[in-house]
């Protein structure tokens, strides 16, 4: 039975890499958490004395590079969400704090896959440094002390900074990392890569717990009275379910399949942002009416900043975010869960309960 560890367990996407995990069965879990442990996981371990961290450690992209989210000076993006649910009982959980190298000592003990799912979004220049690149630099040389088999790292495609990205392959692009958040999470794919490890970047992830895709999206709708240029461009998304699949099977995949060392993370079929934008109008409550008016990209960045919103998160929507994910799937074996439009028919009424209050 091997042992994983998943580091940011009680997070959004390491809650559901967690119960991805515990669905499949016939693995052993040891869950990281830096301040409260994953509903249901038995406190035990090493690191149990490990101080907690100061700042929010969520896998999740560069809400600076993403665009608004619904806290001030946040982008959306699928950092600081809350983990989907409990885990069944019974796994180990350790306590341990990215930014403190003392409290990572042991935590790799015995286990055989390492999904690092922990990243510091948002903060100080300083608390991003300390957790995503030392720290993670930290925990990959435990890993390897340990004989860790595998290191996977959850990070995200705000490394590659702004741009139009159309069908984009990892060896294609170069990162250019415009915040200090994803300059440090570029730090951290160096540290795994420079060990072996794989890394999968995900663009925008939606599911149970996001607390920055839809919620900015619904600021942005909420604050346009109309369409921006006929929201023509496309972009990439993956549910949380689809990518803890991923995170998962990229850590127990046989060497051999493997033909990258860094993948984009997304479903196959880009969705167009009219189309993205629509099923989140459809949960947001009332909203303009999207015929009323065909703003330009200019005009909009002025109403958006007339709401003191910032314009990061149009850029996004106004450009082709697509990034090839083509790989990942025909690698991991893995089929792609339903289309954008199907899978968000299943999270609508969550995200109808989530956005009550935005």
């Amino acid at each position: 039975m091997p042992t994983i560890m998943i580091t940011g367990a009680a997070g959004f996407i390491g809650g559901h890499v967690a119960r991805e995990a515990e669905r499949r069965g016939g693995l052993s879990l040891r869950l990281m958490s830096h301040r409260r442990p994953p509903a249901g996981a038995a406190a035990a371990g090493p690191a149990a004395a490990g101080p907690a961290a100061a700042g929010p450690a969520t896998a999740g992209p560069d809400p600076a590079t993403a665009g608004p989210g619904p806290s001030p000076g946040s982008g959306f993006g699928h950092g600081h969400g809350h983990g989907p649910g409990a885990v069944v009982p019974g796994h180990r959980t350790v306590r341990a704090d990215l930014s403190d190298p003392g409290s990572l000592r042991g935590v790799c003990e015995g286990v055989d896959v390492l999904l690092h799912c922990a990243s510091q979004i948002g903060g100080t220049p300083e608390a991003n440094e300390a957790v995503n690149a030392r720290g993670t630099a930290a925990l990959v040389a435990e890993a390897r002390r340990a004989g860790v088999s595998r290191v996977v790292y959850l990070s995200t495609a705000s490394v590659y900074g702004r741009g139009a990205f159309r069908a984009a392959r990892p060896e294609d692009l170069v990162r250019n990392p415009g915040s200090p958040t994803s300059d440090s999470r570029a730090h951290a794919e160096d540290a795994v890569l420079a060990a072996g490890g794989v890394v999968l970047r995900p663009h925008l992830v939606v599911g149970d717990g996001d607390r920055w895709v839809v919620p900015g999206l619904a600021l942005i709708l909420r604050a346009l009275p109309g369409t921006v240029e006929g929201w023509a461009a496309r972009t990439s998304v993956i549910t949380a379910q689809d990518l803890a699949r991923l995170l998962l099977g990229a850590g127990l995949a046989p060497a051999g399949d493997l033909t990258a060392s860094v993948y984009h993370a997304a479903h196959p079929v880009p969705v167009t942002v009219r189309t993205l934008l629509g099923a989140v109008a459809a949960v947001a409550g009332p909203a303009a009416d999207p015929a009323a008016e065909d703003l330009t990209a200019v005009r909009a960045r002025e109403l958006l900043a007339a709401r003191g919103i910032a314009a990061q998160g149009l850029d996004m929507l106004t450009s082709d975010h697509w990034f090839d994910s083509d790989p990942v799937w025909r690698d991991l074996r893995c089929t792609p869960g339903p289309d954008f439009e199907a899978a968000f028919k299943e999270l609508a009424e969550g995200y109808r309960r989530a956005l009550l209050d935005i």
